[in-house]
């Protein structure tokens, strides 16, 4: 009974109350949207950065060389030699080496050039097919072949660069001998074949004096005036972690960067945009609290008559005040449903968004059940502040006054 009327004086001034459930489902919505994406995001970032203590590449931002190299969302600052690079890859201290070298893409999805401890290296597996074993043999990550439809066997061009309007290498046909299983890594979104296809694709030496050279063993004149974009490295000892950081800069056009410390740095950024979004949500909430408050207020001047009546119908004065509670409470909870959803209609326009951008998406239908079921709460306490002094007036009404000034 209490319910139902409540229901019905929720909707006794729909102005005020679509503007009450407005002001929480904006509030509830962001929050919603900050939560998933912070989650997803250093998860995403903290998976592709397994087993990586340092990036070799060209001098520059260390954050944009961790971000192009590891991650592959953003333009490398410039190229190594790979003979230099490849020295400090057969130091005794490394423990693994995976050297990339790109600056091609198929459809807007890079192609990279590495060797076999890549696949090792991030615990990949081919759900289809083999590892690439010869030049412009390719093997190509799930959501790519989801998406565009690749299968072993298929063949296709690069075009140069990151845009899919760049040049095309039509003199070097790719073909696809490897489709790699879901990883939920930057893998995913890659193409892998050998660095020698990469070379070989802008340098246009022929594919056959190549395999001559190499079976004549003179790998070193191979890769003589050769480049790769960075290497990535997994060190035997933590001093080397660190050491290295200053001997490679100072013996060397190079740095080693550690991922570690510049996405720390990066989320410390995101955290503060967050933090500081999150903030602004809570205000909106607040005000959405002042605005139940006031509507509830100024309603129940309205209504003294009406709650008397009930009195007089048998009504107690705790039934009175749960009325005036359940009311705010069902705006709250009206607000914090819509916000939820249209948080997730948001995400998932977001995550098109960033796919399109940067080849990463995130889960819109990821539920946070700690996290939300706090924000419920949040939003149930603000909707019985706000109640409080209204659900007092009408548990302390005088039924005799308000019948005799009616």
């Amino acid at each position: 009974m209490i319910g139902k009327i409540a229901w019905k004086n929720t909707w006794f001034k729909p102005l005020n109350t679509f503007l009450s459930v407005v002001l929480l489902t904006a509030s509830v919505s962001i929050i919603s949207i900050l939560m998933l994406l912070q989650k997803q995001f250093e998860e995403k970032f903290s998976a592709s950065m397994d087993n990586i203590d340092l990036v070799l590449g060209a001098k520059g931002s260390p954050l944009q060389l961790v971000l192009s190299s590891v991650y592959q969302i953003d333009a490398p600052p410039g190229n190594i030699p790979y003979p230099e690079a490849e020295l400090w890859m057969k130091n005794p201290m490394v423990e693994s080496a995976v050297p990339l070298a790109y600056g091609d893409n198929y459809l807007g999805y890079k192609i990279v050039g590495t060797n076999d401890n890549y696949l090792s290296h991030f615990d990949l597996n081919i759900a289809e097919g083999i590892p690439f074993t010869k030049d412009f043999e390719v093997i190509v990550g799930a959501e790519i072949a989801a998406n565009i439809g690749l299968k072993i066997g298929s063949t296709f061009f690069g075009t140069h660069g990151d845009s899919e309007e760049g040049e095309v290498h039509d003199h070097h046909a790719y073909t696809v001998v490897g489709i790699l299983a879901p990883s939920g890594k930057v893998a995913d979104q890659l193409i892998l074949t050998n660095i020698a296809s990469v070379w070989h694709m802008h340098d246009h030496s022929s594919h056959e004096e190549a395999e001559t050279i190499h079976q004549e063993g003179e790998e070193k004149h191979l890769h003589e005036g050769k480049e790769i974009t960075a290497v990535l490295l997994k060190l035997k000892n933590n001093m080397a972690k660190i050491t290295w950081q200053r001997l490679v800069p100072q013996n060397t056009e190079m740095q080693a960067a550690s991922p570690i410390l510049e996405i720390n740095r990066l989320f410390s950024l995101f955290g503060v945009g967050i933090t500081a979004v999150k903030y602004l949500a809570f205000g909106i909430m607040l005000i959405s609290g002042i605005s139940i408050f006031v509507a509830l207020y100024n309603t129940l001047k309205e209504r003294k008559y009406e709650f008397a009546l009930l009195r007089i119908g048998g009504a107690s004065k705790l039934q009175l005040l749960w009325l005036v509670l359940f009311e705010s409470i069902i705006l709250c909870v009206s607000g914090f449903v819509f916000g939820i959803i249209f948080g997730r209609v948001g995400l998932y326009f977001l995550s098109v968004s960033a796919h399109q951008e940067f080849k990463m998406a995130f889960d819109p239908f990821e539920f946070l059940w700690k996290e939300e079921g706090l924000l419920f709460l949040a939003t149930i306490l603000v909707g019985v502040f706000a109640a409080v002094i209204p659900a007092w007036k009408a548990y302390s009404l005088n039924i005799s006054k308000t019948l005799s000034d009616a």
